[in-house]
């Protein structure tokens, strides 16, 4: 049977951006002797954040790993993205997680981006403890940062340690359980000396530790009575108790530190290992059989059946795709054969790798808990489930967030066209929030992500990886055009003699609107033998292109019927391109005369804002030409449900992160078209215009 202390364990780095996750995670590896030195993010000499656009913007753009062992324990660091474009991947790779350490800020404090990973954790009902860190900074206030962590998620934090010092005078940490000091050295080694509690902080030191005690104990029955009943309770108990509490999610503890001087990491270190759950102690694996929605269980241990979920993809031009999955039940080895019962296909396993920052190291077999890479699959793709055939289990994996911010591309060079399509095909593998469609109407690409950021970052990786250079441009509203009124009798004559064999074919068109969304209807009303019955497809044909092009603005024209009743037609002169081009011509004609309008795209739009700027946000919706429909509550936050003209939410991402300070977030889809209120019309059409000159 697996012993849990052999299992490895995943720990998620979360926090806003800028707190320092990746400077922690850095001490972290230095001080466990994973890396030999102390790498900086301003420098661009961190382990963590290696890709060429993350040392250019010196923060982490995507989530990274890395191994290491602390007192015979093995651990992986998942250090995740706090920058809000990428938060996506924070809550995807948080799935491979056994439990969080949340960074905060010593100085800025709670920020939008702690609120959301935060949310993430409990989604995944993750252990959390809190580092604070940059308590060296000029206007650190720990005392003050615990108040607003407890005030803003409602928890009852637990110290395990109090700062020594504050500011530039902060040199080490006081442990409140076992009640001595660990002074560190200035030099960035994480060396410190263990001594006595200073004595200004004793009467401190003394209110803090009745506070965590109260704290702890709440975690045991049996010991909280022991504690009220005023007995002493040995260190064994309060640890015992204290690991119970974390694990259960019941004790929040926190821990003071700086991560650029080395201070508190060690300690941080020790919390891991006694809080963080090994996965058989996180409960059985649920999933779904592959054929039904019934649940299907397993143990995270080795001896279960084999199960795992793929939740990240890595692409690179040279060595193909990376494939990174969490073993969730059950061994597999390299070289073997595993069944993907999302794709219902066997796939063959190449060699096993284990992530080690920009790094892969093979391994032969990886285990219940583990993260492992492995190249080149054909059929897989991120969120897909590996398992045995004869035990054919389906995860439910995190959905990435939506986009919410569209641009066109092109080419800087045109040859390079096709080669832009392919590239974003495979980066659109590596991070599923990037999405590329081509809109038919305005020929353009269109990529859209969950951000500026993130869009930019997009192009430096094509640029990069692939060599193609695009530029990003606000995409055209695909607008339409139609008829608002019927037209009968509507006759156009096409006559051409030039010497020899003329053209001729006149066509006689009703015209009338249609429902919204209908498009379009031919309909063939001829009687007697005016116009042979060869010709009519000709007819159809071109009124199909003329409605490429529509009378006002160029637009593609939808919702028209027309019916061909009559026409002429002349034995010698008459072809079915003169039927054609008659065609075209008397619909453009009949839809001139049959009061065109233009059509705008309308967009669903869900709206997640906090209350307190609600009536902000619907006021500008209101100046969008938006309609409020409803709206919902979703815990603190209220949902706007509306529809907004797409042209007016182009730049909502932008607008809407002004409004909130970042606290807002959208989901937005195509709902139907709409009429354009005619003075916004009467501009549309003038730049169409102008465009065209």
């Amino acid at each position: 049977m697996t012993k849990k202390t052999d299992q490895v364990r995943n720990v998620g780095l979360i926090g806003h951006s800028g707190c320092g996750k990746t400077s922690v995670a850095e001490a972290i590896l230095y001080d466990s002797k994973a890396i030999k030195r102390l790498g900086r993010v301003d420098d661009g000499s961190s382990s963590m954040d290696f890709e060429p656009e993350e040392i250019k913007r010196k923060v982490s753009l995507g989530t990274a790993f890395h191994p290491y062992s602390w007192k015979n324990a093995r651990f992986n660091l998942i250090d995740t993205p706090g920058e809000n474009d990428f938060l996506s991947d924070t809550k995807v790779c948080l799935q491979a997680a056994e439990g969080a350490v949340v960074i905060v800020d010593a100085v800025d404090s709670i920020k939008v981006g702690t609120e959301k990973v935060w949310a993430f954790s409990e989604e995944y009902s993750l252990p959390r403890l809190i580092f604070i860190n940059k308590l060296d900074r000029e206007r650190a206030d720990f005392y003050k940062v615990i108040e607003e962590i407890e005030r803003t998620f409602s928890i009852q934090t637990t110290p395990i340690y109090l700062p020594i010092g504050t500011e530039s005078d902060f040199t080490g940490v006081v442990n409140l359980i076992s009640l001595e000091s660990h002074l560190y050295k200035n030099d960035g080694s994480g060396s410190f000396r263990d001594g006595d509690i200073p004595d200004a902080m004793a009467a401190t030191v003394d209110t803090w530790r009745e506070k965590i005690m109260e704290n702890i104990v709440e975690a045991n029955d049996d010991i909280m009575e022991k504690y009220l009943d005023g007995q002493e309770l040995t260190a064994k108990e309060i640890e015992e108790t204290f690991i119970e509490g974390v694990k259960s999610g019941i004790v929040v503890p926190v821990v003071p530190g700086s991560a650029i001087l080395n201070i508190g990491i060690g300690q941080l270190l020790d919390v891991i290992d006694q809080s963080v759950p090994f996965p058989s102690e996180r409960g059985t694996v649920k999933g779904h059989r592959m054929d039904g929605e019934e649940e299907m269980r397993f143990d995270a241990v080795d001896e279960a059946p084999f199960s795992a979920i793929v939740f990240k993809t890595l692409v690179d031009p040279f060595a193909g795709k990376l494939n990174l999955f969490k073993v969730m039940s059950g061994k597999v080895g390299s070289e073997s054969t595993i069944f993907n019962s999302t794709k219902r296909a066997k796939e063959r396993l190449g060699q096993l790798l284990l992530v080690e920052g920009k790094r892969q190291t093979p391994i032969e077999t990886a285990h219940a808990g583990d993260i492992a890479a492995v190249a080149k699959l054909k059929e897989t793709k991120t969120g897909d489930t590996f398992c045995q055939e004869d035990n054919p289990i389906v995860f439910r994996p995190a959905e990435p967030f939506s986009p919410t911010i569209s641009f066109a591309i092109e080419a800087r060079e045109k040859e390079n066209e096709d080669k832009v399509y392919s590239s974003l095909a495979r980066l659109v593998e590596e991070d599923p929030t990037l999405k590329v469609d081509r809109d038919q109407s305005t020929s353009e690409i269109i990529l859209s992500g969950t951000g500026q950021i993130h869009l930019e970052n997009t192009r430096d990786k094509l640029k990069r990886k692939f060599g193609v250079e695009i530029d990003l441009k606000t995409p055209k509203v695909p607008y339409r055009e139609t008829i608002k009124n019927s037209r009968e009798k509507v006759i156009y004559r096409h006559k051409k003699q030039t010497g020899g064999r003329g053209q001729f074919a006149e066509v006689h068109f009703d015209i009338s609107p249609l429902k919204r969304g209908e498009g379009f209807m031919f309909e063939e009303a001829l009687v007697g033998m005016n116009v042979p019955r060869n010709f009519v497809p000709a007819v159809e044909k071109g009124i199909v292109e003329a409605m490429r092009s529509g009378v006002l603005a160029g637009y593609p024209v939808v919702d028209v019927k027309v019916r061909f009743h009559d026409g002429k037609s002349h034995e010698v002169d008459s072809s079915e391109m003169a039927f054609k081009i008659a065609a075209s011509m008397c619909f453009k004609r009949a839809a001139q005369e049959a009061t065109p309008i233009l059509l705008e795209p309308i967009m669903h739009m869900e709206i997640t804002v906090p209350e307190d700027v609600m009536g902000d946000v619907i006021g500008d919706l209101n100046g969008r030409r938006g309609r409020v429909l409803g709206m919902d509550s979703k815990g603190k936050d209220q949902v706007i449900r509306a529809e907004v003209p797409l042209a007016e939410a182009l730049r909502y991402s932008f607008d809407l992160t002004s409004m909130t300070g970042g606290r807002g977030s959208f989901k937005m889809r195509h709902s139907h078209y709409e009429e354009v209120p005619a003075q916004v019309a009467g501009k549309i059409v003038a730049a169409s215009q102008e465009e065209g000159k």
